[in-house]
């Protein structure tokens, strides 16, 4: 659950794994395009509105080892275990023409080419082979151009085109 401190306007990019040593050190399983990078976007706020600065100290398959501000000790560390950790939106990169952020995909309507609405997007699932587009309607589909030539933002749907039946 959120607190009213998190809004619309944050997104979540990690959440503390564990601890680690008697520094006060975390583990974050980071959420961002480049896991190294979590640090770069500035201050991160957990679920119940705490500002911490983020200090990246290690990574080790795809986890980070990390120091936040104010966290001296292993019994504080341990307590954050769980916490989500937020950025505002405002400082993600910009983005280019015809570029997006996952986020900016769930709600949007999926159509076919003819334009059957099949159901929303409701999930960006990876399980290792590529990204895949959960629908409200339980389909799964690829996300790639063979399967998904057009994310229209302004009109706020995605055209799927499935493949051929075997």
């Amino acid at each position: 659950m959120t607190s009213a401190l998190v809004t619309e306007d944050h997104i979540c990019v990690g959440v503390i794994t564990g601890s680690r040593g008697t520094k006060g050190e975390v583990t974050v399983k980071s959420f961002t395009g480049k896991p190294e990078n979590l640090a770069a976007y500035g201050p991160v706020m957990d679920d119940l509105g705490h500002v911490f600065n983020i200090k990246v100290v290690s990574q080790k398959k795809g986890v980070l080892v990390v120091r936040l501000s104010g966290i001296k000790d292993r019994n504080t560390s341990d307590i954050l275990k769980g916490k989500r950790l937020f950025i505002l939106k405002s400082m993600l990169p910009k983005k280019e023409k015809n570029e997006f952020f996952f986020f900016d995909l769930l709600g949007l309507s999926a159509e076919t080419v003819t334009g059957e609405k099949l159901g929303v997007i409701k999930n960006i699932l990876n399980f290792g082979a590529g990204d895949i587009l959960e629908l409200s309607n339980g389909m799964m589909v690829s996300f790639a151009m063979e399967t998904v030539p057009e994310v229209d933002l302004k009109r706020k749907r995605v055209v799927v085109k499935p493949p051929l039946e075997i």
